[in-house]
């Protein structure tokens, strides 16, 4: 969950700390008051790229910072550690955003620096975003099997049949090279030998070159870190180094360590101190010798690297590129012998792979039919709660002849909100209240599928009042039952079911203009105060009374 939030000179916010809770979050405000200004802050945390007119008017910069703890550390932990951040303690981690007017971004994850794409990743992992625009998405298919498929939990499938059809796809395009290729002259196949024998050389995988990447930074400071790890450990360990103090204070605690309990505890605790320093020593001293690479390692190193990136340079970033341009060239040399006999194998090959398909797609399909028919049984139940009366839902599945990358079938979302009226495509039928309403019912049903542990809900309730406004509010609220959920928001119905209640105020001067987040989850006066404004008048006794009985129920 996501437990505080530090906002410096955002938008028309100069200095804000908000503490967070887990449950149902609703956040309220005059219309333009600047409740934006908090998802723009969570939306900073998540990666999303913003611009640098997001800086207010107190300093050339803004800065954001967050901290989210996982009820998983091994997710969070496995996270940090492929991307070389530090780990966390107790499950949390701390991020820390800078947007300059002049200078470069600046990114922090648990005090080490990081980019925006390693941020974004971790976004993913914590938060989701549900805009008043989001039913837009409904109206495209592809988002609709995504959606789909997140609901079947399919991935293994899907993956089995996407590695295979890859298989597929590269002997379809051998074929097409072959096919297209002229005539080769002898320099151009000892051309094409020559570069395919610099790729071999260095044999590249994800793994030799994650590891080569680390041994060309270890080489580029073998003298520094050899040198610095030896001080260190010095300086530990001498006759007049840190351990001996420590050890004659130990001696000195071992001595009062009978006067008194505490005076025993603290004893202790400089004994586990100089144990600690002698372990850190000494893994500074294996750090010095695994470090201290030889002028003939250091060079090979700087040589391999230097091929590496030459092989970036002409094919693309990444080992999967370098490797698809050495099959390719590869294709062609081999057709130069016998272009027939080439295409006959890669054809063969073909026939055989997608005879491989076929049960794999088979198993996505239905897996993908299953999946539908409880999608569309739990969106119809809460589609009956908000508000429709005789609502149908159905999700229509149609396999394709071929083989394609959506694993060889797709699907499409109807709806009728009215009997005696056909399923339609949503972009067809449905309003922008019904609309609003069908993705809340998805992402209700969703949302009990996935592990993400924040839900951020900006004014999905828009379109809606009265009854329906209630039952979002209380949707909204299961939903919180496992999870941390955010809801910006101008209905008291769905005010009124939050756990937590901020209250975004606009303050205007005639030279200034600030915005201002308060909790007013402590007084009770103050929220039937704020949920009797929303109601149309704070000061009217039937809006007071009216705020009172939505907070009761």
């Amino acid at each position: 969950m996501l437990e505080f939030v530090k906002i410096a000179n955002l938008a028309l916010m100069d200095r804000e700390t908000v503490e967070f809770s887990d449950g149902f979050t609703a956040v309220t405000g005059e219309t333009g008051a600047g409740k934006s200004v908090l998802l723009g802050a969570l939306a900073i945390l998540a990666g999303n790229r913003v611009g640098k007119e997001v800086i207010g008017k107190y300093g050339d910069s803004c800065t954001v910072e967050g901290q989210i703890s996982f009820p998983r550390a091994d997710i969070i932990e496995a996270f940090l550690e492929e991307n070389a951040l530090p780990p966390c303690e107790d499950g949390a981690v701390v991020i820390s955003r800078s947007i300059h007017r002049q200078k470069t971004a600046r990114i922090l994850i648990n005090g080490a620096l990081t980019t925006l794409s390693v941020l974004a990743k971790m976004g993913r992992l914590w938060v989701d975003f549900h805009g008043a625009n989001e039913p837009q998405k409904l109206f495209s298919e592809k988002n609709q099997l995504s959606m789909l498929d997140a609901y079947a939990h399919n991935f293994n499938e899907r993956q089995k049949y996407l590695d295979v059809y890859d298989k597929y796809r590269q002997r379809l395009k051998n074929i097409e090279l072959l096919r297209n290729s002229k005539k080769l002259s002898a320099d151009e196949i000892e051309f094409l030998k020559k570069r395919i024998s610099e790729i071999q050389r260095l044999n590249p995988t994800q793994e030799s070159i994650a590891e080569l990447e680390e041994k060309s930074k270890i080489a580029e400071m073998s003298s520094q870190i050899v040198e610095g790890a030896w001080q260190i450990s010095s300086l530990l360990l001498s006759d007049e180094g840190a351990s001996s103090m420590v050890a004659q204070a130990l001696r000195a605690a071992d001595a009062l360590s009978g006067a008194s309990p505490q005076a025993k505890g603290l004893a202790e605790r400089i004994r586990a101190t100089s144990i600690e320093m002698a372990d850190i020593a000494q893994e500074y001293e294996a750090l010095a010798r695994s470090c201290n690479m030889t002028p003939a390692q250091i060079e090979q190193v700087r040589s391999d690297m230097s091929a590496w990136l030459s092989l970036e340079r002409k094919y693309g970033a990444g080992v999967e590129k370098v490797l698809e341009a050495k099959r390719e060239m590869e294709t062609k040399v081999a057709s130069q012998s016998d272009v027939k006999a080439a295409i006959d194998k890669f054809s063969f090959e073909a026939q055989k792979l997608l005879k491989e398909l076929a049960p794999l797609s088979e198993a996505v399909l239905q897996s993908r039919k299953n999946a539908a028919q409880k999608l569309s049984q739990s969106v119809i139940e809460s589609l009956l709660k908000l508000g429709f009366k005789k609502p149908r839902f159905e999700i229509l599945l149609e396999r394709d002849d071929e083989p394609t990358a959506d694993c060889q079938s797709s699907c499409s979302f109807r709806f009728s909100a009215n009997a005696g009226h056909d399923v339609a495509e949503l972009a067809k039928i449905a309003s922008s209240g019904e609309l609003a309403r069908v993705m809340l019912a998805l992402k209700t049903a969703l949302a009990k599928q996935d592990d993400t542990q924040v839900l951020v809900f900006d004014e999905v309730d828009s379109n809606v009042g009265g009854e329906v406004g209630s039952e979002v509010g209380a949707q909204l609220l299961a939903l919180s039952k496992n999870r941390q959920v955010f809801c910006v928001t101008h209905l008291p119905q769905v005010a009124a079911r939050a756990d937590h209640h901020f209250v975004v105020t606009k303050t205007q001067t005639d030279t200034s203009t600030s915005v201002k987040i308060t909790s007013i989850d402590s007084s009770h006066t103050a929220r039937v105060s704020e949920l009797a404004r929303m109601l149309g008048d704070r000061n009217s006794k039937t809006a007071l009374m009216m705020a009172e009985k939505l907070l009761q129920g």
